[in-house]
């Protein structure tokens, strides 16, 4: 049976065209300090393509379908220290590539590989040195033409390729990212849980408390890492986008904004949740939930085959800033109706990012968001915040095999023109969104998002 990598590798070679040939090496690792490196992580376009996690390796496919494998050979006293290794000697039924060097043998045999190749496709602007590293084979290639040999004359981004097949998530992909989901939802009902629990006995949370829980079942069912540094912000620090899990306090009364996900095998899930800390919404948390929970669901009804990846935004956009025009947040007489809010950007101050991004094997996955072929078809018109002339760029019809996140938010930070019952509070709330026949398919629903549920939760 073909793997899945080996499928890919073929669709790949079919696209490289008659004498192309493409070259990707895995990430390096990196130091933390002294003695001691970062967990190593992989290249994802070279697992993709591999399903091979050691470091210091390369893959070489050939638009014939021929690959090669480079990685590092056995070595008992470095496998004593850093575990097994596979091999060269092993590789190739391991891997099902066509063959396998020792990595030490790169800088020799590589050239040989390009001799007589048309075009070199490798990514671009992704490895540091890579394209001089490229020279330096080119330049060997090219000492040898008058021995008959001819050295490619074309370099392309492999990136462009790449991107377009990972855009689509297979089966096995699909497969990968539900149960990453999974764990995932479980952590974070953990973490909420947790929450109320320690606040009823009377005890003192902070938010790397609930951080411990969110890594403690990440690990428990298997992911190898968090996909991202895990954001839990108590308070008034929801409505940093990017705050960190620190020592704050968790208080009763207040908000906790959750935005935290597993890696597992190579694939990143993505779920934000806002929760009472007490597990009991007061009044005005409630109101503002509902209006980005109602956003949530718009987003998620205009996610199907052939909208454009812009839809689930635009239809957040006028969820959100009619409830902001509801809750007195925004006034009708000052940025009159929900469609002047929305021509001026009035939400912006409470609204800042956009609703979707790309989740796959990186948790901003890569993939255009501009549809191919129509970039730059519409005219260019001025920005109403910034007065900048901005070019619209068609964005990306959808799929169904593509995975996106859904995940309207609303941050309320003190201000004279806004009502105080609101103030301090941050509100996100993001699941992952498969395109389906049909629609999409919320794969992160095992946390729960509605206030019953949520209240019905933390109160068990």
């Amino acid at each position: 049976m073909t793997s899945i990598y080996a499928q890919r590798r073929a669709a790949l070679a079919s696209q490289l065209g008659a004498g192309g040939v493409a070259i990707i090496p895995t990430a390096p690792e990196r130091a933390r300090n002294r003695d001691s490196d970062f967990p190593y992580r992989h290249d994802s376009y070279f697992y993709y393509l591999t399903g091979f996690t050691e470091p210091n390796a390369w893959l070489v496919v050939t638009a014939n379908g021929h690959n090669t494998l480079f990685c590092q050979p056995k070595d008992l006293e470095r496998e004593i220290w850093d575990g097994i290794r596979l091999g060269p000697v092993a590789a190739p039924a391991a891997l099902g590539v066509s063959q396998a060097h020792s990595v030490s043998e790169l800088d020799k045999e590589l050239p040989k590989l390009l001799e007589n190749q048309t075009t070199v496709w490798f990514p671009f602007a992704t490895h540091e040195g890579l394209t001089a590293q490229m020279d330096g084979w080119l330049t060997k290639v090219r000492a040898r033409v008058r021995t008959g040999v001819s050295c490619p004359s074309s370099q392309q981004d492999l990136c462009t390729l790449l991107d377009e097949m990972r855009l689509v998530k297979d089966a096995f992909e699909q497969d990968t990212m539900r149960r990453a989901a999974r764990i995932s939802a479980r952590a974070h009902v953990r973490a909420m849980q947790t929450s109320a629990r320690m606040l009823r006995s009377g005890l003192d949370v902070r938010e790397y408390h609930l951080e411990a829980e969110l890594l403690h079942e990440f690990r428990q069912h298997g992911s190898q890492f968090p996909a991202y540094t895990s954001i839990v912000a108590a308070g008034a620090n929801a409505c940093v986008l990017h705050y960190r899990a620190d020592t704050a306090a968790v208080r009763d009364g207040e908000l906790v904004l959750i935005d935290a996900g597993c890696e597992l095998d190579g694939y990143a899930s993505d779920i934000t949740r806002t929760f009472p800390a007490n597990g009991k919404f007061t009044g005005p948390q409630k109101d503002l939930y509902q209006v980005v929970l109602a956003a949530q669901h718009a987003s998620a009804s205009a996610t199907k085959p052939g909208a454009r990846f812009n839809d689930p935004h635009e239809a957040a956009l006028r969820v959100l800033s009619q409830g902001l025009l509801d809750l007195g947040l925004l006034t009708q007489a000052k940025h009159g109706s929900v469609d002047d809010v929305l021509e001026k950007k009035a939400f912006f101050p409470f609204y800042m990012h956009r609703t979707s991004h790309w989740l796959g094997m990186d948790v901003h996955d890569c993939g255009s968001y501009v549809e191919p072929g129509e970039a730059n078809t519409a005219p260019a018109k001025a920005d109403p915040l910034t007065g900048v002339m901005v070019q619209p760029r068609p964005s990306r019809v959808l799929h169904a095999g593509m995975v996106l996140t859904l995940e309207p938010g609303l941050y309320v930070r003190p201000s004279d023109d806004v009502p105080q019952a609101f103030w301090n509070i941050g509100i996100r709330i993001e699941d992952d969104a498969l395109v389906t026949a049909t629609g999409c398919d919320l794969m992160s629903r095992d946390v729960p998002v509605e206030v019953a549920e949520i209240e019905a939760l933390m109160a068990g």
